[in-house]
């Protein structure tokens, strides 16, 4: 694609490890095996929780496993002089040029390990919101950097405006910035509940007292996540972080 130089097409043009194949496969089977002891063991009478929260837990990892496929062999990024389209795992999403406020390249959030690109670029509309470029990356393209910036000047005369920064979408910006990370944390605090409440749950059935694994293995880490979440965002929307302040 060529279209005065703006014309481009972002495609999956390397595999990934085979970690980010496999992880996933293996959880799927392991969540199938605790199906089949947790049915084995409990004969059916383990209440609400044991019957149908194996069961749920695997069609979400099978799930997991099929978006990912997905969005390896569907999800690319078109650019042509119209504008820029971003076609996801399931659905593709257009901006015309005069929607667009900035094209950003940024580091992959923490613990993504070599299991994925490290580099991510987003496409920022008029209104602050953030969207992923599906292939953009550091796996696709040898330097992010440059090829965002040589986009960027060659589709500069198709935009209404130039690329300079306004305040009042960065501040926009800087709040859905800390929206993300607060929610994140909140995240990785659900997961940390969720490693404790199961020690517990196991200490509970060592030990033969009620085990309740739906409500210490589900309802415990999302009301901890939750409330980790909304702490952050409340105390980073009022003192943010120096590195959550978006650099144009």
């Amino acid at each position: 694609m060529d279209e005065g130089g703006v014309g481009r097409e972002y495609r999956r043009r390397r595999r990934p490890p085979l970690a980010y194949l496999v992880l996933p496969g293996l959880l799927v089977m392991n969540a199938f095996i605790q199906i089949s002891r947790v049915s084995g063991d409990r004969g059916g009478d383990g209440g609400a929780g044991g019957r149908w929260g194996p069961p749920v837990f695997a069609v979400l990892l099978v799930l997991a496993v099929a978006r990912v496929a997905l969005e390896q062999f569907r999800a690319h990024t078109r650019v042509t002089t119209a504008g820029i389209t971003a076609q996801g795992p399931v659905r593709a999403r257009t901006w015309a040029w005069s929607e667009i406020y900035d094209i950003r390249v940024e580091q992959a959030p923490r613990g993504s390990g070599r299991a994925a690109p490290q580099w991510l670029t987003y496409l920022y509309d008029v209104q602050g919101r953030r969207f992923l470029l599906w292939q953009l990356n550091d796996w696709q393209v040898d330097d992010p950097y440059a090829e965002v910036a040589e986009l960027c000047l060659a589709a500069a005369p198709l935009r209404s405006y130039t690329w300079e920064p306004r305040p009042d979408v960065e501040e926009r910006i800087r709040r859905g910035a800390v929206r993300r990370r607060a929610w994140l944390w909140g995240t990785y605090g659900a997961l940390g509940s969720m490693l404790v409440m199961l020690v517990v749950s196991f200490g509970l059935v060592v030990t033969g007292r009620p085990d309740h694994p739906f409500l210490l293995i589900v309802c415990v880490p999302l009301a901890a996540g939750v409330a980790l979440g909304a702490v952050l965002q409340w105390y980073w929307g009022v003192r943010p972080p120096r590195s959550l302040t978006p650099q144009p």
